[in-house]
């Protein structure tokens, strides 16, 4: 599934190509994904200048003005296996491109040069319309939205938030930081990776850790997120960013997909289990 990594660069490589231009067509091939399209999409959208994209967890949501003035705008998830990417107009319909957002070319105003296209093979992705004022409220009390915890790259996110959130709380500490009521973003992969760095083992009970080992887990997960959205992601399958490009994040990975080799820190071997049905991989030696 696209991590926070992966939507934030799928957002950096569309938001140069597609803000300030008109949509001139929405084709929506196909409407049966997690949730339906809803029918009055496509007319909506028609029309709108797109004023930019923004990410809110694992959420994209491109901005757009009407036509005459007021707001629509759209909330996408890329769900396990989607893809939104820029390409010509005229590339070649595959079996899963379910949704074009078709704009209008700069020079040439009734000119489709470009589209923003939308691929899921296993259609648990969603798209949804957001409006019709473009207000702060309106979008945080979103279904989908309002229940969010903080960004993990921003300041409301740090090792004094990890700590007080945790009191009394008895679950596995990788399962505490996979809940996006408590932080948003940190999936399989980065929660692996950032207890590794901060040397906590991912089954410990989350309010059993100190504050000072909290303040290194915060610390290692922005760490590890911005790492991975500077390299464009992690490509374990067939991710691919805004602009059709791989990730390059998995040649860094210290222990996620390592398990039964040797552990970077130690040379011991890493160990591999199931936990909450995720992956789980870590070192007995440097993580405690």
């Amino acid at each position: 599934m696209p991590e926070l990594p992966e939507v934030e660069t799928t957002r950096r490589g569309l938001e140069p190509h597609v803000t300030g231009r008109r949509v001139h067509r929405v084709e929506i091939r196909d409407s049966r994904l997690r949730w339906p399209i809803p029918d009055t999409l496509a007319v909506t959208v028609t029309g709108s200048l797109i004023t930019g994209i923004r990410r809110r967890a694992k959420y994209l949501i491109i901005d757009l003005q009407r036509p005459g003035g007021g707001y629509a705008g759209l909330i996408v998830h890329l769900g396990m296996s989607g893809s939104l990417r820029i390409c010509p107009a005229s590339t070649p319909v595959k079996k899963h491109d379910h949704v074009d957002i078709v704009l209008e070319d700069r020079a040439h105003p009734q000119g489709e040069a470009m589209i923003m296209r939308y691929n899921d093979p296993r259609r648990f992705g969603s798209w949804h319309l957001l409006g019709p004022t473009n207000t702060a409220e309106e979008e945080a009390s979103h279904w989908l939205l309002k229940a969010l915890g903080p960004e993990p790259l921003s300041d409301a996110f740090d090792g004094a938030y990890l700590y007080r959130r945790s009191k009394g709380v008895r679950t596995a500490v990788k399962s505490f930081l996979m809940n996006q009521d408590i932080v948003v973003g940190v999936g399989n992969i980065y929660a692996n990776e950032a207890l590794f760095q901060a040397g906590i083992l991912p089954t410990r009970k989350a309010g059993l850790i100190s504050a000072v080992r909290y303040d290194r887990l915060a610390e290692a997960i922005k760490f590890r997120l911005q790492q991975s959205i500077e390299q464009g992601g992690t490509t374990l399958r067939d991710f691919v960013g805004g602009d059709g490009k791989p990730g390059y994040f998995q040649q860094s990975l210290q222990v996620y997909g390592r398990g039964g080799l040797a552990c970077p820190g130690c040379a011991a071997i890493l160990h591999d289990i199931r936990l909450n049905q995720r992956t789980t991989v870590y070192c007995k030696h440097c993580q405690r």
